[in-house]
């Protein structure tokens, strides 16, 4: 699906619904900027748009029909032969957290910036893209005036859309504390162990993210006018801080396994000594049933008339003298 916006500098809309005939006119007109937006679009489409409207290079229409893990950008400038005007070209991932099933879900979308146009490409629908869609088209505060904006707009959404996961991991965090806590049992150790990878996934997607939006943070890239750098460094500061709070994740996760191993130490010694407690309450029994058990002729205590009785009397006083002698040092 193609969707495309003309907007003037001043970051009214101009036309919506854009024929693929007369993009290639609005791109040259220099008092409008052009955003198309592809989701999930067909080959034909990709071909339409990418190759024959603005003339991309070869080798970022490949990275951005292929599927990345890795963020990145690259900046392309026009060498001998080519038709394309130059322009930046981003690889970045948005995130979902589902509580369900536990794991952390990326989408891609993928910039072309230029100084005139921005080209954003996804396979499924994203929040981030269509909020930001809904606010230009409305006016709200400028941000079509000019396709850096819109960039750092999506930039800026699609870093906001990491709190929400953010708050539902903090949230089962604490739930897997509280388990680890009062249900030390496999369940809780598998939940544990899952919910730490996850959270490595995460500090996996931010870290090169950080690093790519270092670049545009740095003033690195001509494209980005001087006044728009000061913003992208408020969206670079906003995302090393949700790295750092992956980090803080990593290390409660870290402290709820340790306790986990403590309490699963503490179940196992509470076994343990029951077990102890157990064997050696009932050992005067065994030794005094042992003793009569060898029905040897010339014991005495086979003839005696009340030697049931007797030994009876000692295998109870016995096992109640060492059980008292138990509570007496709290070890029950």
């Amino acid at each position: 699906m193609i969707r495309s916006l003309a907007f003037t500098t001043k970051g009214s809309l101009h036309t919506k619904g854009i024929d693929v005939f007369l993009m290639p006119t609005l791109l040259a007109d220099t008092n409008l900027f052009l955003w198309i937006d592809l989701e999930a679009p067909t080959t034909e489409e990709v071909h339409t748009i990418l190759e024959n409207v603005f003339h991309f290079h070869p080798l970022s229409i490949e990275d951005c029909v292929a599927t990345s893990q890795s963020p990145k950008v690259e900046e392309y400038t026009p060498k001998e032969d080519d038709h394309f005007t130059p322009y930046l070209f981003m690889v970045i991932h948005a995130v979902d957290y589902s509580r369900k099933d536990g794991c952390f879900g990326t989408s891609e979308l993928d910039f072309f910036l230029g100084k005139n146009f921005l080209v954003t490409y996804h396979d499924k629908p994203l929040r981030s893209v269509s909020s930001v869609e809904e606010r230009a088209i409305n006016g709200t505060m400028g941000i079509a005036r000019a396709p850096d904006r819109v960039a750092h707009s999506l930039l800026d959404a699609l870093v906001d859309n990491y709190k929400p996961a953010l708050d539902e991991l903090s949230v089962e965090i604490g739930e897997l504390e509280q388990m680890a806590l009062e249900h030390p049992d496999k369940h809780t150790l598998n939940k544990i162990l899952q919910i730490k990878k996850e959270v490595l996934h995460l500090r996996q997607i931010i870290g090169p993210q950080c690093e790519v939006l270092s670049r545009f943070a740095q003033g690195e890239f001509k494209i980005i006018r001087p006044k728009m750098v000061p913003y992208f460094r408020d969206v670079y500061d906003a995302l090393f801080h949700i790295g750092e709070l992956a980090q803080g994740y990593t290390d409660s996760l870290t402290g709820i396994l340790q306790v986990y191993l403590n309490m699963s130490s503490n179940q196992t010694g509470e076994v343990v000594k029951l077990l102890t407690l157990i064997t050696v309450i009932t050992t005067p029994l065994m030794m005094i049933g042992t003793w009569y058990g060898m029905n040897f002729e010339g014991m005495h205590e086979l003839h005696a008339p009340h030697g049931y009785l007797i030994a009876t009397c000692c295998m109870i006083a016995s096992t109640a003298a060492t059980y008292l002698y138990f509570k007496k040092k709290n070890w029950f």
